[in-house]
This record gives C-alpha cells, structure tokens and sequence, in this order.
C-alpha cells in the first residue's frame, strides 16, 4: 500500500467514513439544495447511486444564476441478471414514478434508474430493498455485479455456474451496517463494524467478476479483473479456468493507462471459486495503487509486478497451487435472439433492446409491453451481457399470449434487424454522465443506420459485425473489444478503433484519432470496400482489418 502522504483524497475520504456512513443522512436532510456534500458524492457510490446533473441545461441553468439540475442515478445488482416477475414489475413501477418512465439495461447485467431527486432517493432504495433486490456495492471500489451467463436451464453446467456467480456476489458483498441504517432505518449494530475481506478503506479501485459458459462469451469474460469460464467433463460441471487483469478503461493521451484482456492463471474447482476469489481480491486490496485512481486496476497491478508474480502470491493466500488450465473454446458472444427451448420443455425468448433502454418509445411500448407480460408471466425475466432481456421460463402453452402482448404494443420481430444492430452496444453518455465528452446512447440508432446504407452498398448488411461506442474512454460499453469501436473525446469527435475480434478475446487498435462523423463512414467504406472484395468464407471483418493494415 502507498505512504499515507501520497494517498488520493477518495483513500481519505473511505478512512474518515466510518464504513460508509459520512455525512450521507445529512445531506439527505439539507432541503436547501438538491446534491450531496462533497464527501458522499464519493461514498455515495458504494451505496449504489451517482451524483448526476442534465448537462443539457446545465449552461442555461448557470446564467441564469441556478444550481445544476442535480438528480441521481440509482443501479441495481442483479446477480447473474436474473429477476422475478415479481421484482420486474416493482423496477417497472419505480421507474414510472420516480425516475424517468424508464429503465435501463446496462451491460453488467443490472437495472439503471435515471433521473431520481434527492427527496426520492430513500423511498426509491428502500423500495429496490423490499423487492429482494438491493443497491450495494453496485458502484464504488468493491467488486460490483457479477455477471454470468443468464440461461441456467439451458443444462446442469449453466445451473452449477449461474449458482457459483450468486455465491461469489454474496461472499463479496460489504459487511458493513450503514447501508440499513441509511435506507432501511436499521439500529446500528452494538460492537462496531469489520470488513473482514475488504478492510477499512476497501479496494483502491473498482472490482469486476464474471462468469463465463463455452461456448458463449457473452459476458466479456477477458474485460473483467476476475474471470470464471466453467469447463465441463461429461455433462458436469469440472470447475473453472481462472482469468485475472482484464480491464476497458483508460484516459486519452495518457498512454500509462491502458485497456488489457485478462491472462487464463490456471483451473480451481467448483469448490475453491469462493475462496480463489476472496483472495484475488485481498491481493489487489493490499498491493493495489492507492496514490493514482488512474492506475488503481488490477490490471496495472499485475503489469507492474508481474504475472508470476501474482500468480505466486495468490497460491500462498490460497494455501493450494491452481492446476493447469482446461482446454475450452468461446464459438460466440452475442444473444440469441427469439424463443430456445431447455431440457425441461420450458422455452425462453430473448428479446432485443434498443441501446438497452426499456422506454415507451413513439409506437414501441417496450416499458408497457414488459410490464403487461410480468403481470401474467409465472417465469422469470433475465437480463443479458448485451443489453437485452430473456422472458424466460415460459409453458408452451403461454408463448403465443406472450408473442400477442409483444404485437399489441408495437414491439417488431428481431428478425428484421441487421446483425450490425443487434450486436451493437452503448453506454448512457450525454446528458447525464458527468465523464462524457460525446453522445453514445442517443446517438447509436442514427450512426447505425448510416453505416447498415455502407454495408448495403458492399453486400455486407448480413455480416456479424460487432460495433459499440462510448461516451468517455472509461470503457462501459467495453467498446476496446469490438470490430468497430467508437470512444467519445469531444462534441461529434471520436476516436476509431479498429481490429477486434468477434468472440471477445482480443483488442482493436486505434485507428484514428479524433474523427467526425463524415470521416468515420468515409474511413468504414474503404474498409468494407476492401473487405467485401477480398474476404472468403469465415473470415470476419476484425480478422481482415488485423491482416490488411
């Protein structure tokens, strides 16, 4: 750990927290004004919200003398992204009532609620709690959601993982108290508070944790500090290959930081998950950099003192040495889309999102459409890596009023899409982040269609392209593992990424550097002009960009 006189101010500002708590119950109490003291802004995010502001208005509301229109963004841990009827309905009810009558599907399998005042905030959390849901450790420098293959009933193996995913979340899940004391008006527990795996001042950055069944890697698995790709041996499941490092975030013209894709350390069985990952954890807890946020990651730990290294200390942690890795192979990473069938005879239609934004949208009622099927769905809803969802569990006998419900409110076969859209990703960007130098969300619908009228051109509309973009360099859109990738750096100016692959396992490359939107559809045609001359069967487009500059 770094000498107390180079810590940053957030490793000050987690030591004076009492665990969390700050100043947090006042700031909610302060009528005056609509943010938070400067403090819990910080703390604020182990709780599971941000600090937001509609940056739309934000220059208007400075002239005229005003705060910011301060408002909060509130994510909600989904284990494994699966959810209840039950608990959809009451995400579907907050939504209307306190956010902004939507909700969004992030790619960390979780629900986002926009647009929630402070006045709201406890009513809303306690709200989230009552369904069996919860906030905590959703943002903040602990591990957040963890994600996992969302179909369990597929077979045994996708069972035995989904279940490894929920007890890994709930062993890394904050021990401390202030959480029920803030939302749930829980009396302090006598004798203090102990973060036996996280300590006093928790992890230096934030943790992600995946777990990923070959042969789909629709989680990313090499994006995530700790990665889990179950490996099956006659119809069970063995174990799991480990991954650690991986990470999407970096900072423009700063060339220390860096996104990477996570090394495979060996194999643990079913058994070891939780320990392997309390240790892993406690390895970046004691040795990660705590004087420079930009360089808190695993991944840099892991760069800076080596593989061999880590690899050395986690086995003394542990006690035990991983075993070699297992052979394994990813075949795809992007949702299937439509009804699947599982070995039980129940079916599950996955169901496409656009920009992951469940709204009432012009003549699509996808917000109405989901609640009027969670009112009669006796299944189960899950929410996928890609920003989509699974009506999941569903009797033969039910898919047709499911499919009606669907047609009533203006929801379109997915089948009509490109696969350039179906496999298109995007983060919430402008106008509420406060990191976002360029649109994403609001922005993928019309760059799609520009780029889908280039395919068209070449013959290449049914091409498995994947493209994503961010608003911010900060990766939430893992946009670094994409064929195509976008990264905001100002108001129409991006920079292009290029290369990637279409299974999640490699990095693209820059392409170039702060580009509008008139260059980058000039720059994508030569390519696909390039590609659709020269390519042969199963060979993909990221592989030819890779092969051809």
């Amino acid at each position: 750990m770094s000498a107390a006189s180079t810590l940053t101010p957030v490793e000050g500002i987690k030591a004076r927290s009492d665990y969390l708590r700050g100043t947090i119950k006042a700031s909610l109490a302060d009528a005056a004004t609509g943010a938070l003291a400067e403090d819990d802004t910080q703390l604020s995010k182990f709780h599971g919200f941000y600090q937001q502001d509609d940056r739309d208005i934000r220059a208007e509301r400075t002239r005229q003398k005003l705060e910011p229109a301060h408002s909060f963004m509130i994510r909600v841990r989904v284990p494994g992204g699966i959810a209840t009827a039950e608990q959809w309905l009451e995400m579907d009810r907050l939504a209307r009532d306190y956010a902004n009558q939507s909700i969004r599907l992030t790619t960390r399998q979780a629900f986002q609620f926009h647009g929630i005042i402070k006045r709201d905030l406890k009513t809303t959390i306690a709200a989230i709690n009552a369904s069996l849901l919860d906030t905590i450790a959703a943002c903040g420098d602990v591990n957040r959601n963890v994600m996992c293959t969302p179909l369990a009933e597929r077979s045994a193996i996708h069972a035995a993982a989904c279940s490894a995913a929920a007890a890994i979340s709930a062993h890394l899940t904050p021990n401390t108290s202030a959480y029920h004391e803030i939302w749930l008006d829980k009396e302090r527990v006598a004798g203090g508070d102990v973060e036996p795996i996280y300590g006093p001042t928790y992890l230096p950055r934030k943790f992600k944790i995946g777990v990923a069944i070959p042969p789909s890697n629709d989680v990313d698995i090499f994006s995530q500090d700790l990665g889990f790709i179950a490996i099956q041996k006659d119809g069970e499941l063995a174990g799991f290959n480990v991954t650690v490092g991986g990470g999407m975030g970096m900072h423009h013209g700063e060339p220390e930081t860096y996104p990477r894709v996570a090394d495979v350390i060996g194999f643990c069985t079913p058994e070891q998950v939780t320990s392997v990952a309390e240790q892993v954890v406690k390895v970046q807890r004691d040795n990660g950099d705590r004087s420079n946020r930009k360089h808190a990651r695993l991944k840099y730990t892991i760069d800076d003192r080596g593989l061999d290294w880590f690899r050395a200390e986690l086995h003394s942690r542990l006690g035990f040495e991983l075993k070699a890795a297992a052979p394994y192979r990813f075949l795809s990473r992007g949702d299937e889309f439509g009804w699947s069938k599982d070995q039980q005879g129940k079916w599950h239609l996955t169901l496409f999102v656009p920009q992951g934004r469940v709204v009432d949208s012009g003549e699509q009622k996808m917000l109405s459409a989901l609640a009027a099927i969670a009112k009669v769905h006796e299944g189960t809803f899950r929410l996928t890596a890609n920003q989509n969802v699974i009506i999941s569990e569903v009797a033969a006998n039910r898919r047709r009023n499911i499919e009606r419900l669907l047609q009533s409110h203006g929801i379109a076969p997915t089948a009509t899409l490109s696969p350039l859209r179906q496999q298109a990703l995007a983060c919430v960007a402008l106008p509420t982040c406060g990191l976002a130098m360029a649109e994403a969300e609001r922005y993928l619908p019309e760059l799609t269609t520009k780029i889908e009228a280039l395919l068209d051109q070449h013959g290449l509309r049914d091409e498995p392209i994947s493209m994503r973009i961010t608003g911010c360099p900060n990766g939430c859109a893992r946009p670094y593992l994409a064929e195509i990738g976008l990264v905001g750096k100002a108001p129409g100016q991006y920079s292009l990424f290029l290369g990637g692959d279409g299974l999640g396992t490699r990095l693209n490359r820059l392409s170039h550097e702060n580009v509008n939107e008139a260059e980058i559809l000039d720059i994508l045609a030569q390519h696909f002009a390039a590609f659709a001359a020269a390519r042969t069967p199963g060979h993909a487009f990221g592989d030819f960009v890779v092969r051809s500059t």
